[in-house]
């Protein structure tokens, strides 16, 4: 991690960044207690890992990465991420928005809302996405075409 990524990960802790990272740890944890709903809740806890520290991280359709198809981002994936919609993306995405909102008003906060919007979206669809390290999701694209 650079040192821009470390300092900008520092902000962003104070920017919202801890509070959701532990709202997106509690829905992991409820989702491994139903047992039913652990392919959730290991989406869950990579994103709330992302969402502690998301610069210098990038998120990534597993297909893409790969050029293949899995089980997650296949149509598998779609019913799984609807499921999860309804459970749990759409407060995780309501609480990214409002504190995007919030962020937004200040002109420091602009480059974290943003943040907070993709981090909304990503709420709203987890499943079939992987977390790297954004230097090596561009180096991967590269080479791809």
């Amino acid at each position: 991690m650079s040192v821009l990524s470390l300092l900008l990960n520092i902000a962003w802790i104070v920017c919202g960044g801890l509070q959701m990272a532990l709202a997106w740890l509690i829905a992991a944890v409820i989702m491994a207690i139903t047992i039913v709903g652990i392919p959730w809740a290991k989406a869950a806890f990579n994103i709330a890992f992302y969402t502690l520290l998301p610069f210098g991280q990038k998120a990534v359709s597993r297909a893409d990465y790969y050029g293949q198809e899995d089980i997650g981002t296949g149509v598998l994936g779609v019913v799984g991420n609807i499921i999860w919609l309804v459970l749990a993306g759409w407060w995780l995405a309501l609480g990214h928005l409002i504190i995007a909102l919030l962020l937004a008003i200040t002109i420091i906060g602009i480059p974290f809302a943003w943040a907070h919007l993709k981090l909304a979206g990503i709420a709203l669809w987890p499943i079939g996405k992987m977390i790297v390290p954004a230097d090596e999701a561009a180096l991967h694209a590269a080479r791809r075409y």
